[in-house]
């Protein structure tokens, strides 16, 4: 019997169910919550976030994992709460996205992955509440210099602890390749990383060398409306299904990448993203899941993606 810790403690693994693997329920910035309270609608977010997940639960939605870092205003009582009051498992996740911290930049590794290691054995901000999944991100342009020492601290945390990595990439890029170097430098278990923001491209031959070095994918980016110059919601799935067909059915995880509520865009354009999505956090299970059984993948494929796979990333199964 297994276990990974959630926001409301150690669960078991055969728990977690039908998930989600890359969303995030209040995205603000580092530190905004501390200096400028009122500027973070916390009370909001949470009375939401209960009744949109509840929405989801009982649309059959169990787990998420909530790929929210410091630098993206990780609010952990927020995310606590909102889990308490919609029944949803959700597990938090330590690292850093792309907004490094300045004092990161010469920093040394180790001292970095010391942070990380703090937080996965003994909690976040005081709180006792023990992140899962360690979160790191490169993005368009590939992996910085200050990208690199985040990638090789998640590297040593991982080590330390056994937590998994799970990555934000700019698949059109290939950037997950540049990811899997440094792991593989760093000697990581490639079999405890996931590649994440993969279904942002339709390169078979970069997914299936990503798989075939061992790592998970994230085909974890869904909307109804496609973002210019990355594939529509179809072709993503379509893309699911020809990994599915090579054989890859074992190594493929999904999420939307949505958010309850997202403070790094306009207020505007966030409403706006909200309006064109009334499924919000079921819309693979409504959209994504119905077309890819209409275009041959089956339920066995389905589960797999959808529960099994999740749990035994968590479990670090082979």
């Amino acid at each position: 019997m297994s276990t990974v810790n959630s926001v409301l403690g150690p669960m078991d693994t055969s728990d977690m169910g039908f998930t989600l693997s890359h969303e995030h329920v209040l995205i603000t910035s580092a530190g905004i919550q501390a200096t400028f309270p009122e500027f973070v609608p916390r009370d909001e977010a949470i009375t939401e976030g209960i009744q949109i997940f509840k929405d989801a639960r009982a649309g059959g939605l169990q787990t998420i994992f909530d790929l929210t870092t410091h630098d993206l205003g990780r609010d952990i009582k927020v995310v606590e709460a909102v889990s308490k009051g919609s029944g949803v498992n959700i597990i938090a996740a330590t690292g850093t996205w792309r907004d490094i911290p300045r004092v990161f930049w010469t920093a040394e590794i180790d001292d970095i992955a010391a942070l990380y290691v703090r937080e996965l054995e003994e909690g976040i901000e005081g709180t006792g509440i023990r992140p899962g999944i360690i979160k790191v991100a490169n993005d368009i342009g590939g992996v910085t210099p200050e990208g690199e020492i985040v990638l090789r601290a998640a590297a040593r945390a991982h080590q330390k602890t056994g937590a998994p990595i799970y990555t934000h990439t700019w698949a059109p890029e290939r950037v997950g390749d540049q990811q899997v170097k440094i792991f593989e430098d760093e000697g990581v278990d490639l079999n405890r990383v996931c590649v994440g923001h993969s279904n942002d491209t339709t390169d078979l031959d970069y997914l299936k060398g990503l798989l075939d070095k061992g790592v998970w994918i994230g085909m974890d980016r869904y909307h109804p409306i496609a973002r210019p110059g990355v594939p529509d919601w179809k072709t993503r799935t379509e893309t699911t299904k020809a990994l599915i067909d090579a054989g890859y059915a074992d190594r493929l995880m999904l999420g939307h990448d949505a958010q309850v509520r997202l403070l790094i865009a306009s207020r505007e354009a966030f409403t706006e993203r909200m309006n064109q999505n009334p499924d919000k956090f079921l819309f693979i299970s409504r959209n994504a899941l119905p077309y890819l059984k209409e275009i041959g993948g089956t339920d066995a494929n389905v589960h797999s993606i959808m529960v099994d796979n999740p749990r035994r990333y968590m479990e670090g199964a082979s």
